[in-house]
């Protein structure tokens, strides 16, 4: 086994970028580019050209114009006999990257074996003027183009040349030199792009009886159930208990659709008139956009439906005309949060109903500024190359970066901003190399890193500006893809409401009420995520299905030894509180230091004398720790650990079980069976052992302030609880505190309570798993 690298390499390190990019006003920044760096670039916007002459035998011409700035060239489209062209689009030339000190517009006629040449224009960039956002935009001027030799020419062109910034409104349908070395087919997939996923919904179907069944053999009761499909999703209820031509099932079937909805629902009633061997008694299509809307657990209205059947009479399909009917009860259950992420880096937890939602707390600000050290990811002209790009997934936004050509050290400089409606919610930012770009559409993109930020462990209105280090697990073991750069703003609009997030559900209330099982969430969520990477993947340019099943950690449920024992250290960790407790009253019952044993005799002799006592010191010693623990709280984000996870010291062994498909490629089909067993058993086992690692590490962050509002919370709560505690006397304390513990059910609600809601919106260290 490869010697651990040293954890320095993985290390979190705090930057300091010149951020802001049309400088400041006074102490605050005025521009909204306030988080990346400003870059300079040249804007060459070509709008038209009249008076062209013609070049062609029949006295017209093809015209394009091609933009050249030293070794950079880039090129409009062309128009078949036109000419008065007008082509409206606008090249950016980044000033990093000049290595003249004229910009050339040439005006050409497309041919098929030389292009002819019509006249050009040539700008001094030491002339050419400057604006910065939120300028008015430059307005474009005629242009008397010339001949080779500067002499007169004919025709005109309009253009509009200036210097400016990656805030100007021109930059994200630009052109980009970066794009100088692909073909013109991929130069819309290096663009930046925002996506938003589809709105989710489950849909439940309540399969509750059929009447007149009508079964090939009337010898015999039908032996039936109900096959309900949408898209690639089938379920079937159980056999009907009564052998009848009326049966009855009550058994609810749930899907997930997304709008719009493409697909109707198909439902089928089945009859087991043999082993493996099925025959439709009737069906019935359900377009979804007929269907009723809920927003809580009260039942909608049922409704028949009549069941269609077809035969084949002289091989010609016809309709029978009968009286089957199935009822149901069928709605689009709008109260839940279609769960499509793991739970534990959620980033969105609203319900689907739009009337449900709550009002905002506030704006995460993200400025992807650049990368460093990036490995190659691929051959190109015989030597290693990356196109990087950036995505970034926050509630049902995404973003993509344009991507950077043939870079280890790409700079991106672009800014996104998110409505929060949660600050108990995480942000995902992911890294990839672009293989699309010369046709290669067989390929997947590959991933380079991730890095995840929970948004309670930011401090309101702080910018945050790190090096995140990216970290990938190979068959070969933990590895270091490079840095990216990263800054981070969360910005609260109203504290009370915040802080009053904290005694909420971290789940819409039908969660709680009519809950799902957690066979049933897995079964939803893993049709959501295959739904949102099909939509996604037909926008244009398509976010690939790799890229969104690696952004919403698809592969999570499955089973790692490496995994599993870091779960298990983390309990331990956890665990590790109350040993040291139980090691140090070892020492204080063995009289080790004799004076700390004088002292805890007379504290818990005053204890016993005054009872009262009790709870008040114990509230007035744990906000006494919280404040001494916020000289020490963390000053940065969590990031990928890979000590935490175990990465730095995985077995190859326990490696290649983790990379191993599903079902295993390793041996025989026994031994398939029952290791695919093994391994799913053992990721359940897995997973729970991760929850309890969770709540452990959860009663950690209670004064640790990596949540610093929630630490405050609980010390001002600690604080007046010391105090009404004192005042209060200890046995009228404990009457009232048994009598609700005891109270009747009339007066329980079935939302957790306050208590409970605080303590699932804390922070554990899941963030950091790798």
């Amino acid at each position: 086994m490869k010697p651990a690298p040293p954890l320095e390499e993985f290390a979190l390190k705090e930057t300091s970028p010149a951020l802001g990019m049309a400088g400041l006003a006074g102490d605050k920044l005025t521009s909204t580019y306030d988080l990346v760096e400003q870059m300079q670039y040249l804007y060459v916007r070509v709008v038209k050209a009249k008076e062209l002459p013609g070049k062609d035998v029949t006295g017209s011409c093809d015209p394009y114009v091609e933009v050249k700035l030293g070794n950079y060239k880039g090129a409009t489209r062309h128009f078949e006999k036109n000419t008065k062209p007008e082509w409206n689009q606008v090249f950016a030339f980044s000033k990093e990257r000049i290595q003249s000190s004229i910009v050339e517009i040439v005006v050409k006629d497309k041919d098929f074996v030389k292009d002819d040449f019509i006249g050009r224009v040539i700008f001094d960039l030491n002339e050419v003027p400057k604006r910065a956002p939120p300028d008015s935009p430059l307005a474009p001027q005629w242009y008397r183009l010339e001949g080779r030799k500067g002499d007169k020419g004919k025709g005109e062109l309009m253009l509009a040349v200036w210097m400016g910034t990656q805030g100007d409104e021109a930059f994200p349908e630009a052109w980009h030199s970066d794009a100088a070395s692909v073909g013109g087919d991929a130069v819309g997939k290096i663009r930046s792009k925002v996506y938003l996923s589809p709105k989710l919904w489950y849909v439940r179907v309540n399969v509750i009886e059929a009447q007149d069944l009508v079964p090939n053999d009337k010898s015999r009761f039908p032996d039936v159930y109900v096959k309900a499909m949408l898209g690639n999703q089938g379920f079937k209820t159980k056999p009907s208990l009564a052998k009848t031509l009326n049966p009855m099932w009550n058994e609810d079937l749930l899907f997930v659709a997304a709008e719009p909805f493409e697909e109707p629902l198909f439902l089928s009633v089945e009859d087991r008139v043999g082993p493996g061997k099925d025959e439709t008694l009737g069906r019935c299509v359900i377009p979804l956009h007929t269907l009723q809307r809920r927003l809580d657990h009260k039942p909608v209205n049922t409704q028949w439906y009549n069941l269609e059947k077809h035969i084949i009479v002289n091989g010609e399909k016809k309709e029978t005309k009968f009286a089957s009917r199935i009822h149901l009860r069928i709605c689009l259950d709008g109260g839940y949060h279609v769960l499509d992420e793991s739970t534990h880096y959620s980033s969105d937890l609203r319900p689907t109903a739009k009337q449900l939602w709550k009002p905002s707390i506030g704006i995460l600000e993200l400025g992807i500024l650049s990368a460093h050290g990036l490995m190659p990811m691929k051959n190109k002209d015989g030597r290693g190359a990356t196109d990087a790009y950036c995505v970034a997934k926050y509630g049902q936004k995404w973003v993509r970066t344009r991507t950077i050509i043939d870079s280890f050290h790409p700079r991106w400089n672009e800014q996104y901003t998110w409505e929060v409606f949660d600050p108990c919610t995480v942000i995902t930012i992911g890294v990839f190399d672009n293989c699309h770009l010369h046709g290669n559409n067989g390929t997947r993109d590959s991933r380079i890193g991730k890095v995840r930020v929970r948004l309670s462990t930011l401090e309101a209105d702080r910018v945050y500006t790190h090096s995140y280090p990216l970290i990938v697990l190979h068959p070969s073991g933990v590895k270091k893809m490079g840095e990216v750069q990263l800054a981070v703003r969360f910005s609260c609009s109203s504290w009370i409401n915040m802080l009053h997030m904290y005694s909420h559900p971290l789940l819409p209330k039908m969660h709680y009420v009519h809950p799902l099982s957690v066979i049933q969430l897995d079964s939803l969520r893993h049709q959501a995520t295959q739904i949102v990477s099909m939509r996604l993947s037909r926008a244009e340019p398509p976010l690939r299905k790799e890229v969104v099943e690696f952004m919403l950690d698809v592969d999570s449920h499955m089973w790692s030894m490496r995994r599993s024992k870091a779960n298990f250290f983390r309990i331990m960790n956890v665990l590790s509180g109350m040993i040291a407790v139980g090691r140090w009253f070892d020492q204080i019952c063995n009289w080790k230091n004799p004076i700390t044993t004088v002292l805890i005799h007379i504290l818990f002799i005053i204890l016993i004398v005054y009872p009262e006592l009790i709870l008040p010191t114990m509230f007035l010693y744990l906000f006494l720790i919280g404040i001494w623990n916020y000289r020490w709280r963390p000053r940065h984000p969590p990031h990928m650990d890979t000590r935490l996870s175990h990465a730095d010291v995985a077995h190859p062994d326990e490696l290649d079980e983790e990379f191993d498909t599903f079902p295993t490629s390793r041996g025989n089909e026994i031994i398939r069976m029952r290791y695919d067993r093994l391994r799913s058993i053992a990721g359940r086992i897995q997973t729970v052992v991760g929850d309890l690692a969770t709540q452990g590490e959860r009663f950690q962050s209670l004064l640790s302030w990596r949540d610093p509002r929630a630490t405050a919370l609980f010390v001002t709560f600690c604080l007046v609880a010391a105090i009404v505690l004192y005042i209060t006397p200890f046995k009228v304390v404990t009457l009232f505190y048994g009598i609700y513990v005891l109270r009747h059910p009339r007066f329980r609600k079935k939302l957790p309570s306050v208590p409970i809601n605080f303590f699932r919106r804390l922070p554990a260290r899941t963030d950091s798993m790798l």
